[in-house]
């Protein structure tokens, strides 16, 4: 009879702790979109790796022009008109 006085008390505060958290879970918007979250994580990662090739792939031709410019020795207009218009 003893227990019934500490388990009632018990599981109403933790009755009361899980209404809390439910309540904080709504309101942070955890379960705002459960369907595409897992696929967030990937496609969030494949836009990173393009604008990492993005950003390869424009500064690529400029290191190109300069190398091709310093390493020909000659001076030539015709050359570096041509890497200037790229």
């Amino acid at each position: 009879m003893l227990s019934i006085f500490l388990l009632i008390p018990l599981s109403l505060m933790l009755f009361v702790v899980a209404i809390w958290a439910v309540r904080y879970a709504v309101k942070s918007n955890q379960f705002e979109d459960l369907d595409n979250a897992s696929q967030r994580i990937i496609l969030d990662d494949r836009q990173e790796r393009r604008q990492t090739i993005q950003a390869h792939e424009r500064s690529a031709p400029t290191q190109k022009k300069y190398e091709t410019v310093a390493t020909d020795g000659k001076n030539d207009n015709s050359e570096i008109d041509k890497n200037s218009e790229v």
